[in-house]
């Protein structure tokens, strides 16, 4: 019993890993579909298996390793395989300029700098009530989200027949990673009204954006997510 109540928290997390692989394999085959349901199970027991681990009490540094390793694939190498499918069609030609090697592979700069992201957050100790950079989950949601919606929906399809927008999208996305923007992080230190303003501002906000834009809403709800952790850059870290 006691071996269940210590490692059920790691089985969660080793389940977000087994998510990530399957969606990866589905999204090589174009099963968008299914790699969007793999996206949603591993979130969810991402969240879970800190969670689970607090309400048990048992956090452990083997647990807080295997959360990083299962996030990399999941969160990290998911989002730079998603960025590689969009590149593909553009083989090595980017306005009229040839490379000696296909666009595609800059998609993997997710990766890296979602590895990178991981292992400065691991050892940051000041990220306990906010994120430092956009964190690899909902960096995921943003670049799985404007994929699907251009995609699979057709809508805003214009954003993926050009590859300069493309990189671009990377570039930002690989620096949001590693930024020094403080996001808005749903735990909370503080039960006063007024420290909270931030969480609520976000939750109201992207609740609205859902209802108003539906499935088209969810990249436009990770814009919105970063724009308001601007607005309240000096409040965060305080509440």
């Amino acid at each position: 019993m006691n071996f269940i109540r210590n490692h059920f928290a790691n089985l969660l997390t080793l389940g977000n890993l087994f998510s990530g692989c399957v969606g990866i394999i589905n999204l090589i085959s174009g099963n968008y579909e299914i790699t969007a349901i793999c996206i949603i199970v591993s979130l969810v027991l991402d969240f879970f298996d800190g969670f689970v681990a607090r309400i048990l009490k048992s956090d452990s540094d083997l647990g807080v390793q295997l959360d990083s390793l299962a996030d990399m694939i999941s969160f990290g190498f998911l989002p730079g395989m998603v960025m590689y499918k969009a590149l593909e069609p553009f083989g090595n030609e980017i306005s009229g300029i040839y490379l000696p090697f296909d666009l595609k592979y800059f998609g993997f700069l997710i990766t890296v700098f979602s590895a990178l992201r991981l292992a400065i957050f691991n050892v940051d100790t000041e990220q306990k009530y906010y994120f430092k950079g956009l964190n690899t989950p909902t960096n995921t949601i943003l670049i799985f989200g404007y994929f699907y919606v251009c995609k699979v929906l057709g809508q805003y399809s214009f954003l993926m027949i050009n590859p300069v927008f493309l990189l671009i999208f990377i570039l930002i996305s690989s620096w949001l990673l590693i930024s020094p923007i403080k996001m808005i992080s749903l735990k909370f230190q503080s039960k006063k009204l007024k420290d909270n303003y931030p969480k609520i501002a976000l939750l109201i906000g992207i609740i609205l954006i859902l209802i108003f834009f539906k499935t088209a809403g969810i990249p436009l709800a990770v814009i919105y997510y970063i724009l308001i952790s601007l607005i309240f850059q000096k409040k965060l870290g305080k509440s």
